[in-house]
Order: structure tokens, then sequence, then C-alpha cells
């Protein structure tokens, strides 16, 4: 069998590749099911961001690390899905609150129908994940209600911001890790735990997952300034007025050669400043900034990855990292 990409990754090893691309084909199987409801409405809405499709890159760090241990241990798949729902349950709840209208090329949910059945979509989801993670044992149940408890506290920083004395990017950095990086190191400590890798493992493995986390959410920060070829519109985010690693670098800037580009930056950028904004965000320091913020992030990550044993998923873990450094160009 030919190895499929993974996230755009080719995997060398063939026997890794089929079991990823089995087991991600029973996720999906399982996925799908687990939100069929007698009621064919909740069935519709819960399935709308499934059928839109997405990498189920959460999935694949599951079963990368079941790979340390006993991969078609019984409980891997199903901990695959809880990670999935959850992740699919915080996009129906962040689309509210970000008033999006698109998710994953189609309507999200709340501009399908409205903000009340994307919400109680998304609780309908948690759920579920709920029910299935019930028959995975108490010490699932414990790391995964430690996982969402940072999920929460991620978006509250985000919603709240930086408390006063507080550094503008170190809590920005702080965000992502919980917003971002505690549910892709769960995925990891799922994949471990559930394969029965020791303990020892299973930490190590977080430690990369989460630290890849981050820097994938730094990467997709420099993408949206630096790349014209990536499959996204330049600018979304300074768009919107969120400021992502490079604009808190920039806004650092004390230098009046700057003075133009911190005006800009102050609040959304307006269509008709968007191309000199990203003129001069992307010639100055800052982007290089942002971009050694992530090399760190990925050298953590392959810190902790080096510890482990020396198998296929090790590598594919590694080149993981590199393609996160590479995506950025």
């Amino acid at each position: 069998m030919a190895a499929p990409p993974v996230v755009d990754i080719p995997l060398v090893d063939e026997r890794l590749a089929e079991d990823l691309a089995n087991g991600l084909a029973a996720v999906e199987k399982l996925l799908r099911s687990s939100v069929e409801s007698e009621d064919a409405f909740v069935t519709e809405a819960s399935r709308h961001l499934i059928e839109a499709g997405g990498k189920r890159f959460r999935a694949m760090l599951v079963l990368l690390a079941a790979q340390f241990g006993n991969h078609e241990a019984p409980g891997v798949i199903p901990g695959a899905v809880v990670i999935e729902l959850t992740h699919l349950a915080t996009l129906y709840h962040d689309d509210v609150m970000d008033e999006a209208r698109v998710r994953r090329g189609s309507p999200s949910a709340n501009a399908r129908w409205d903000n009340t059945v994307a919400i109680l979509t998304g609780d309908y989801l948690f759920a579920q994940a709920s029910e299935i993670l019930a028959d995975l044992g108490s010490e699932m149940i414990r790391v995964q209600a430690r996982t969402f408890s940072r999920l929460v506290r991620g978006q509250i920083r985000e919603t709240i911001g930086p408390v006063d004395g507080t550094d503008d990017i170190t809590h920005y950095i702080r965000v992502l890790a919980d917003k971002t990086g505690s549910l892709i190191a769960t995925s990891g400590r799922f994949g471990a735990m559930l394969s029965g890798a020791p303990v020892q493992v299973a930490d190590l493995v977080t430690e990369a997952c989460e630290a890849i986390g981050v820097a994938w959410q730094l990467g997709d920060d420099l993408i949206d300034v630096a790349s014209a070829d990536s499959g996204k519109t330049p600018g979304t985010d300074l768009r919107e007025g969120i400021r992502t690693l490079p604009v808190l670098y920039a806004l650092t800037s004390t230098d009046p050669a700057d003075a133009r580009l911190r005006e800009l930056l102050s609040g959304p950028v307006v269509e008709m400043d968007l191309e000199e904004t990203l003129g001069l965000l992307r010639a100055h320091v800052a982007m290089a900034q942002a971009r050694q913020e992530l090399i760190r992030w990925v050298d953590r990550a392959k810190a902790a990855l080096a510890a482990l044993p020396d198998i296929p998923a090790r590598t594919a873990l590694i080149a993981l990292c590199d393609y996160v450094v590479e995506r950025t160009g």
C-alpha cells in the first residue's frame, strides 16, 4: 500500500502508513455513528462540521502516540473519537463567539441555522464525547476534565486580555498553550495511555505534542502575514484586529520609523490599508522574532521526542516538527 501523506508529510514506513490509514478510517466511521440521534435534525446539525472535512490532525496524533504501545488496543479508536468530538464542539462554540460565517469552506452552523442551535450542538458533541469516555476509565475522564478546564481558561484569558502587569506576548503564548496546545497534548497522552505505553513515554509524547500545537498556531500567525500562496487569504487576522505574535512584536517597537505601522496595527486594518500594512509588517524584524519563537517551540518538541524509543512513529513526529517550520516558508 502506498504511504499516504499525514498533514502533507510523506510516511516512509509503509506499515505505519497502513496502520494510520486504517485507524483514521475507523475513527471516521465511529465519529459519524457517535453523533447519530433518533432526532434527524440533531444528527444533521451534529454532522455539519464532520462532513465539512478537516485533517483529523488530533486523531492522527492519538494514533501515532499509540504506536509506542499496542496500537490495536481497543480503547485507541474511541479515544481518538473523544478528542475529535471535543475539538469539533469547541469549533461550534468558537464560531458563535467570533460571529464566524464560514468554517472549513462551508457556512458555519450559526450561519446556517442560528447561535442557539450552534451552541446546543456543541454541547451535544461534548455529551457524546463524555459517553464514550465513560467506558475508557476514570483516569481518562480525569485527563479530559483537566484538558477541558485548560481550554476554557485559555478562552477566558483570550476574551478578557492580559491583566495589568502581564506582558502581552507572555499572555498570548499562555493563551495558545491552553486554548490550542492542551487538546493536542491530550491527543498524544490519550494515544500513549490507551495503548499501554509506559508512563514516561506518555509524558514525553504529551510534552512534544503540546509544543507542536503551540508551534503550529504560531506558524498560522506567520502565514497570515507572509504567504500569498498558502490557500488562505493574507491578512485575515489583521482585518479582524486580532493581535497575533508578529503584530505584538511590532507593537513593542519604539523606533520612530515604525510609527506608521504601529498606527495601522492599533485596531482592525481596513481594506484600503491592508496592502500597506502587510508590506510594512513583512519587512519588519517582528516576523523574524515570531519565527524564532516558533522554532523554540519546535526545538522543545524535538527534545522530548529524542528521548522516545526509536520507532517509525518517532520519525514521523520529528518530520511533523520539520514541516511545522517549513510550511511558514
